[in-house]
């Protein structure tokens, strides 16, 4: 069975944005971008809630064709054209999309049905909406979490909607010279 893995940004106070969406407190730099960059690498499905799609679409697409394109920018968006996309979104319900699926209700049931299938893992990036949704499921088996040296104080925590404990294992951690800090858990079942 595939694994759902999270891939998410937080600050040391536990948020994932600020009170109106702010990201710009994040540190991503080439250091992180190779460290994500050989994770992405093993899967085959990228999964989005409906605003980061979106954010995602206008931008990877076309990003490697652009003058000033990154190491980081022309990877990315190799990968990103060429991997499956599965949207969680009830206002873009119906819609025909090249090699995306979009899961409008039963979230449960479909995105079990996706682990199933055969393959490579499917990663979440971001998306908080979509992560409490499938975190109030339990449908998350791994969490990469990258912990940024900040604490911004309010705006959307990084868990929310959790039923019940659910216990974690750190496989792995990474420091980063900018001070962020990467931590692998896996859940533990049972």
């Amino acid at each position: 069975m595939r694994k759902l893995i999270l891939f998410m940004h937080a600050s040391l106070d536990g948020f994932v944005a600020g009170p109106k969406g702010e990201m710009d407190w994040i540190n991503v730099d080439d250091e992180i971008f190779d460290y994500v960059g050989s994770r992405i690498n093993e899967s085959e499905t990228a999964l989005y809630g409906r605003v980061t799609y979106q954010m995602m679409e206008a931008y990877w697409p076309t990003a490697a064709e652009q003058p000033m394109a990154s190491k980081h920018d022309i990877e990315h968006s190799r990968w990103y054209k060429s991997v499956a996309k599965v949207v969680l979104s009830k206002s873009m319900q119906g819609q025909q999309l090249s090699n995306t699926t979009i899961i409008s209700d039963n979230l449960s049931d479909n995105i079990n049905k996706l682990k199933r299938q055969p393959g490579k893992d499917i990663l979440i990036f971001g998306s908080p909406t979509a992560a409490h949704s499938l975190m109030e499921y339990d449908l998350i088996d791994d969490f990469w979490l990258f912990v940024n040296p900040i604490l911004i104080g309010i705006g959307v925590p990084l868990f929310s909607q959790i039923k019940d404990t659910a216990k974690l294992k750190l496989l792995s951690s990474n420091v980063f010279s900018s001070g962020v800090i990467a931590l692998h858990y896996e859940k533990v079942n049972g």
